[in-house]
């Protein structure tokens, strides 16, 4: 496993790192779920994501008590806040009650004392800016935090939010946790330039597109059963076009690329993501240990400019 800087701060991610959207605390059993973390610890991923509304709170209880057999020091433990954990007009978005409450009720469910990696889940514009990162930076003075961060913020949101930090004296956001593979690129756009100048990380989340990158889904034949795009419970990006004759047709042309590389699909996925050094690291999911075998392998592959360039052609960029 390779390890790198989340953006400018100190502490080193591993670049594979495993998250628990759509599968542990609802959809995978917990057993099999604390498989895949024992799998991905023994093989050297440290950094492990959830949020506290993956499956209303379960998917962090699982987490943590996977996580708890080993040294607290020795992995990376990153959550979120944001989005309803109740019925209640408090019980969701970035308000200082709600990300302390939230903080709080976190902590009880991962079984830790901090939280390495705090992550706002999504931008509130009903919520002045600087109640919200004044929370942040409390919950870090207390130690219960260590690093603040976000999820699919605009260039526009993050900047304000480091303009505000360095204004008062807060603790700046290390990373952003945005949408990014090779084919939904809209990162690059604006928010990857301004990252990158300013020095946060990104944790990047459906690197496979939902497993379209992986080659499953073949043009022209039925969506296995066993896969996302068959659950309408997971399968909320599938729907957006994805799945058109059109992209699994580029996809495909993506396999020769991979075998002559001796790779599999989705180690080509993630490490097409990883050519940027501003990538800290890329989520993967999983369901059974062997997929966390796969994915990990993606880590330290570096693809030189003509088969970067020959991902490009077959996708049509």
């Amino acid at each position: 496993m390779n390890y790198r800087n989340l953006g400018r701060a100190g502490v080193k991610v591993s670049e594979v790192a495993l998250g628990s959207w759509l599968t542990y605390g609802g959809a995978t059993e917990n057993e099999t779920a604390k498989s895949c973390i024992e799998r991905a610890y023994d093989l050297g991923i440290n950094f492990f994501d959830t949020a506290n509304v993956y499956a209303r709170g379960e998917s962090e209880k699982v987490v943590g008590a996977s996580l708890k057999p080993y040294r607290r020091e020795s992995f990376v433990l990153a959550t979120k806040v944001y989005f309803p954990m109740g019925d209640g007009p408090n019980d969701r978005g970035l308000s200082r009650k709600h990300i302390m409450e939230q903080a709080h009720l976190s902590l009880k469910r991962l079984d830790t004392d901090y939280i390495d990696l705090y992550q706002c889940h999504r931008y509130d514009d009903t919520v002045p800016l600087e109640e919200t990162l004044r929370a942040l930076d409390d919950l870090v003075t207390q130690g219960k935090v260590l690093y603040v961060g976000v999820s699919q913020w605009s260039a526009k949101n993050i900047q304000d939010a480091l303009d505000l930090a360095d204004k008062w004296g807060f603790d700046r956001i290390v990373s952003n946790q945005p949408y990014y593979n090779a084919i939904g690129r809209d990162l690059e756009k604006q928010v990857l330039p301004l990252c990158e100048k300013e020095g946060i990380g990104q944790v990047v989340y459906s690197p496979l597109a939902q497993g379209i990158l992986t080659g499953k889904y073949k043009p022209g034949q039925e969506i296995p059963s066993d896969s996302r795009a068959a659950d309408p419970n997971q399968n909320m990006f599938l729907n957006r076009g994805q799945l058109d004759q059109d992209v699994l047709e580029k996809v495909q042309k993506l396999e020769p690329i991979a075998q002559r590389h001796d790779l599999s699909m989705a180690q080509l996925a993630l490490a097409w993501c990883l050519r940027k050094p501003i990538l800290s690291s890329v989520i993967i999911g999983a369901s059974r240990p062997s997929q966390v075998d796969d994915n990990a392998h993606a880590a330290g592959v570096k693809l030189d400019d003509a088969t970067l360039s020959e991902i490009d052609e077959a996708l049509g960029y």
